[in-house]
């Protein structure tokens, strides 16, 4: 019987537990997910295809996993992707779906590898949770984008219950660094009935 990861991966945190997690979760997990209707990705990947014009800018997807919302970035037109993730087990799934150009094994609690930009849009879908990627992760990736550049990203219900990833978004738009263009809460997993809220930001 294969085992089942998404009841123990809300409650796991630090980057060494995450990333065994998810490394021995590499081989079933877009198995797991799809069967509990995981929505999340193509939610992110019509929402960015609002504010994105040129289908040809490359994308940074943070957190690419096995590469699913790679390729629903991929349907909704977007060319060229780039992955990052912490999982070596989870990157060897996505290298062999050949949707990214580059993929790289990043730690997103460490500084973001990235010149300032180079990405004129970013995507972390399904990444940014207590215990994976620290709400100073929405710093480092508005930091790096182009005035006008695009930041697509997902909170599920455990982490909108965290005050601090809202509150780092509030700060980011209350300060006139970026701009909320687009916010949605929708399906993430409906088996489990759990919801996840979608939102663009700009770079100003």
């Amino acid at each position: 019987m294969t085992e089942k990861f998404l009841d123990k991966v809300y409650d796991v945190g630090g980057r060494d537990a995450t990333r065994d997690l998810y490394d021995d979760w590499a081989a079933s997990y877009d198995a797991e997910v799809s069967q509990n209707g995981y929505a999340t990705p193509a939610r992110c990947a019509a929402a960015l295809a609002e504010f994105v014009d040129d289908k040809a800018t490359p994308i940074l997807d943070i957190g690419c996993g096995t590469g699913l919302a790679g390729r629903a970035f991929r349907a909704a037109g977007f060319s060229t992707r780039d992955g990052f993730d912490l999982s070596p087990e989870m990157i060897a799934q996505a290298r062999a779906r050949n949707i990214y150009r580059d993929l790289r094994q990043v730690d997103l609690e460490d500084p973001l590898p990235v010149a300032e930009g180079a990405y004129s849009a970013i995507s972390a879908v399904g990444v940014l949770n207590p215990g994976h990627a620290p709400a100073e992760t929405l710093d480092a990736v508005l930091g790096v984008l182009p005035a006008g550049g695009s930041f697509v990203f997902s909170l599920n219900a455990h982490a909108l219950a965290d005050w601090t990833y809202e509150g780092r978004m509030s700060c980011w738009i209350d300060g006139g660094g970026a701009e909320l263009v687009f916010k949605d809460y929708g399906e993430h997993l409906p088996k489990i009935d759990l919801k996840s809220m979608v939102y663009v930001l700009r770079k100003r």
